[in-house]
C-alpha cells in the first residue's frame, strides 16, 4: 500500500501539508492534488487536517526568499511529481538553509533547480513575445498556450507595465484568464468571463495591417534564416505573434 496525501489545489495547501507531514516525521510515497487524483485500490489515502495558519507561517519563515521562489516554480511546472521533489528539497532545505543549492549531487535538489529554471525561462519568454488586441470594450487581450501554468509570473509582470490599462490574457490550455481592472488582477474560468466582449476593435484590424506590412517592408529577404529564428523564437510562440502568421 501506497501512503498518498491530498491537498487542495493551491501553493499555500501544498506548504501546509508538507509542514505538516516534516512535523510528523511522515514519508509520503506520493503527494497529490486532490482535483487531479484518481483514487486506486493499492493507495492509502491520507487526510491531514491544515487549519493552523501560525504553523504555516513558522514554517515559510525557515526559508529564503530564494528557496520559497525556487519551489513556487516548481509547483507551476507540470511535472508529475513536483510535489515529492517540492517535499524532499524543503526537507533537506531544513538541513542546509541557502547551501541547499550547492548540493547538485541530490536528486531532488538538481531537479527542483532545472525545473525552476526551465519555468522561468518560459515565463521570461512569454513576457516578450505576448501580443495584446485592442477590444471594442477598451480591454487589451492576449491569448497563451503554455506548457507551464505562467500565467500569475506574467500578470505579475503585466500588473507593472501595463497598470494603467485594462487587459485580459487568456490560458488556452488550461481555459483560465486572468483579467485585470486597473486595480487587481482575478483569475476566472470560461463561465465567469462569458459575459465579456472579445470583439476586436475594429481600430486594431488597421493596426495589425500596418504592423504586418511595416514588418515585410523592413525585412531582409536575402538574410533571412528561420533555422535561427526558431532557434530564438521557438515554433510553439508563433500561434499568437502577428508578424508570424504567414509562416504557421
Amino acid at each position: 500500500m501506497s501512503n498518498v496525501y491530498l491537498y487542495n489545489n493551491s501553493f499555500e495547501s501544498l506548504m501546509h501539508l508538507i509542514s505538516k507531514i516534516i512535523l510528523l516525521k511522515n514519508n509520503p510515497d506520493n503527494i497529490k492534488n486532490r482535483v487531479n487524483y484518481e483514487p486506486n485500490l493499492l493507495d492509502n489515502i491520507i487526510d491531514l487536517e491544515l487549519k493552523d495558519t501560525k504553523e504555516l507561517k513558522l514554517f515559510l519563515n525557515s526559508f529564503s526568499l530564494d528557496i520559497l521562489h525556487t519551489v513556487y516554480y516548481v509547483y507551476l511546472s507540470e511535472n508529475d511529481n513536483k510535489e515529492l521533489i517540492i517535499y524532499y528539497f524543503l526537507k533537506n532545505a531544513l538541513k542546509y538553509h541557502n547551501e541547499i543549492y550547492l548540493h547538485r549531487n541530490l536528486k531532488c535538489v538538481n531537479m527542483a533547480i532545472n525545473i525552476s529554471n526551465y519555468v522561468g525561462r518560459e515565463a521570461h519568454k512569454l513576457k516578450g513575445f505576448l501580443r495584446f488586441k485592442l477590444l471594442k470594450n477598451n480591454f487589451y487581450y492576449a491569448e497563451i498556450s503554455p506548457t507551464n501554468n505562467v500565467i500569475e509570473i506574467l500578470s505579475n509582470h503585466f500588473k507593472k507595465r501595463l497598470k494603467n490599462e485594462y487587459w485580459l490574457i487568456k490560458d488556452v490550455n488550461r481555459n483560465i484568464y486572468a483579467l485585470y481592472d486597473k486595480k487587481n488582477v482575478y483569475y476566472l474560468t470560461d463561465k465567469e468571463i462569458v459575459s465579456l466582449n472579445l470583439e476586436l476593435d475594429n481600430k486594431e484590424e488597421k493596426f495589425e495591417d500596418l504592423w504586418k506590412s511595416f514588418f515585410e517592408t523592413v525585412a531582409i529577404k536575402e538574410r533571412q534564416n528561420f533555422k535561427a529564428q526558431r532557434n530564438f523564437m521557438p515554433k510553439k510562440y508563433w500561434n499568437y505573434i502577428l508578424e508570424m502568421e504567414n509562416r504557421i
